[in-house]
């Protein structure tokens, strides 16, 4: 009879249920591929880049040589790639900041999703090979000031602008946390009409058009969000989505971002917990290292279930999404599950750091104060828990 001793041991002490045997080959290699490039050019910059509170712009095009961006649409330059391969693509950019993971989300997930699923052939062709290969940096503008969480009450409007096949746009309104608005080549906005909620393209440089990045953030710091303002700005004919009528158009997008959060998160605890893990090794106090004492090895521990109870959910949601039997319910359980308990590793991870973990020197105090931006955008745990309520009851309790 097989001992425990005589049982073969895991390469990676960490994934205690072997997560890694159920990815193919050409997932652990893409997986890989992303973790090489965080190592390499994120993790050594990314203190300075947030205590800078500056997001490198150069990075654009390294992640399109990359094929992260857009990287679960097919045609016009875009990478093709599976479900599964984009979240494992957000889990290893999150580990090295969460920032440069909503990068890749804001460009693919959203601003790109939509041309790609509600634009015309021409809109695909004019903007989504650029914006795959990084050359052209998009954003998604539908948060306001006062309508976050309820976006049905918008009051950004596009009135007609003359009649007839050529009329077109004046648009006038304001958003707000809209990432990278100020960087990008075209904004995709969405906006009340007389034909309900519609998507338009703005190009960078079109009059009337304001975009002021937010200062002073404790989160987000290696990244850009701003506040737009759109004032008498007319569009022609060809700014409009022709497929996006209505707010569910939007969230189709958003449901994209909610999917890779759901591992990206699990990518900043996995980070958290081998600093905590690395630091508890070395550290030595009253003779030994801290690793060794009971209370740091329950730590370790209860983080190390939350990472491996997350990471095989975000897994058969992207099972699920490969299948294209994923619903929008399942999704809001990933992000609000996965998010929560990212931020909860996150701290009990600085603890184990003690004094030394407010400092920028280790990553889990950034992670988890880039974790609460992340726990609000895409969905509140509270907008996420009615969600689920909905699903559960029957019953609508939003309002």
């Amino acid at each position: 009879m097989s001992t425990p001793d005589d049982m073969p041991k895991a390469a990676d002490p960490s994934d205690i249920l072997a997560l890694d045997s159920l990815l193919t080959p050409e997932e652990l290699a893409v997986r890989e591929r992303i973790r090489d490039f965080t190592d390499q050019r994120i993790k050594p910059d990314i203190a300075r880049w947030y205590d800078d509170a500056v997001f490198p712009l150069e990075l654009a095009a390294e992640l399109g040589e990359l094929g992260v961006l857009g990287m679960h649409l097919e045609g016009y330059g875009c990478p093709g790639r599976s479900a599964v391969e984009y979240g494992l693509a957000a889990m290893e950019l999150e580990a090295g900041d969460s920032g440069i993971r909503t990068f890749v989300s804001v460009q693919g997930s959203l601003a790109m999703t939509a041309i790609h699923q509600w634009g015309s052939e021409e809109q695909r062709q004019e903007w989504l090979p650029r914006m795959a290969a990084g050359e052209l940096i998009g954003c998604f503008a539908l948060t306001e000031p006062t309508a976050g969480s309820d976006p049905s009450s918008m009051t950004t409007v596009a009135r007609r602008d003359g009649s007839g096949d050529d009329a077109g746009w004046i648009l006038d309104g304001a958003k707000r946390w809209i990432g990278f608005a100020s960087v990008a080549g075209v904004m995709v906005v969405w906006a009340r009409t007389d034909d309900g909620i519609r998507g338009f393209l703005v190009p960078a440089g079109t009059s009337g058009v304001t975009a002021t990045p937010i200062v002073r953030k404790l989160s987000m710091r290696a990244s850009i969000q701003c506040d737009v303002v759109f004032d008498g700005v007319r569009l022609g004919p060809e700014a409009l989505l022709p497929g996006a009528l209505g707010l569910r158009a939007a969230f189709t997008c958003l449901n994209e971002a909610r999917y890779g959060i759901a591992w990206g998160a699990m990518g900043a605890a996995r980070d958290s917990h081998e600093a905590a893990l690395r630091y508890s090794q070395e550290r030595l106090q009253f003779g030994k290292p801290l690793a060794g004492y009971q209370l740091t090895q329950e730590k370790l521990v209860n983080m190390l279930l939350e990472i491996q109870k997350g990471t095989m959910l975000a897994l058969h949601l992207g099972r699920l999404k490969d299948a294209g039997t994923l619903r929008p319910e399942q999704i809001s359980l990933g992000k609000l599950n996965n998010v929560r308990e990212a931020i909860a590793v996150a701290r009990e991870a600085r603890s184990i750091l003690g004094g030394n973990g407010i400092t920028l020197d280790y990553s889990p105090l950034r992670h988890a104060a880039n974790l609460e931006s992340v726990r609000t955008y895409e969905g509140t745990d509270e907008v996420h828990t009615l969600v689920l309520g909905q699903h559960i009851t029957g019953l609508g309790a939003f309002r």
